[in-house]
């Protein structure tokens, strides 16, 4: 079935019509859901609560643009909205903003590492992290979806990149030590 008739079949609640466009898109959902939840079960609501507010919405979609497109955007809202409920954001001074600069050894840092250290940032920087990094919007547009100032999230990035360059360089250092041990 075409993705035009599913979205159709969707519009009249057809429940095997969702289920397909569920198993279709929810693997790689659930991994966006990950990069603004918190942890796996939040992430696991998150992909939940958005796909019920895609269905909810489909007769919304015009059909102009990308559909995967339009559903990201409900997915990504659904989990900034509640994460704006409990956020609380850190500013600092913009001459404190210096870019860190981190140099990386592909072969002693997998994706999975970097993954896990983006996961373990603080919430609020976190989020502002991989929307200005990842899904490339603006400290403006950020400012507008999180309901902070730009120079919040500015600052935020700052940190979030500040504590990330901490990590890299304590794994450096202990593959370093492991090294003059041997």
């Amino acid at each position: 079935m075409s993705l035009k008739k599913l979205i159709s079949q969707c519009r009249k609640q057809d429940r095997k019509a969702q289920e397909k466009i569920y198993r279709e898109y929810s693997g790689k959902f659930f991994t966006l859901c990950l990069k603004y939840s918190g942890n796996y079960e939040q992430a696991k609501d998150n992909l939940q609560d958005g796909f019920i507010k895609i269905f909810q919405n489909i007769s919304q979609y015009s059909g102009k643009g990308s559909f995967e497109g339009w559903m990201t955007r409900i997915i990504i809202n659904t989990a900034l909205k509640k994460y704006q409920k409990q956020a609380v954001y850190l500013t600092i001074d913009e001459e404190q903003m210096a870019e860190p600069e981190v140099e990386i050894d592909e072969e002693m840092l997998s994706v999975d590492f970097l993954i896990k250290i983006v996961q373990e940032l603080p919430e609020r920087y976190r989020m502002v992290f991989n929307l200005y990094t990842m899904e490339d919007y603006s400290h403006k547009e950020i400012a507008e979806m999180l309901n902070i100032s730009e120079g919040t999230s500015k600052s935020n990035l700052a940190r979030a990149r500040l504590k990330l360059k901490e990590r890299i360089e304590a794994l450096r250092s202990s593959k370093m030590e492991e090294g003059y041990g041997k």
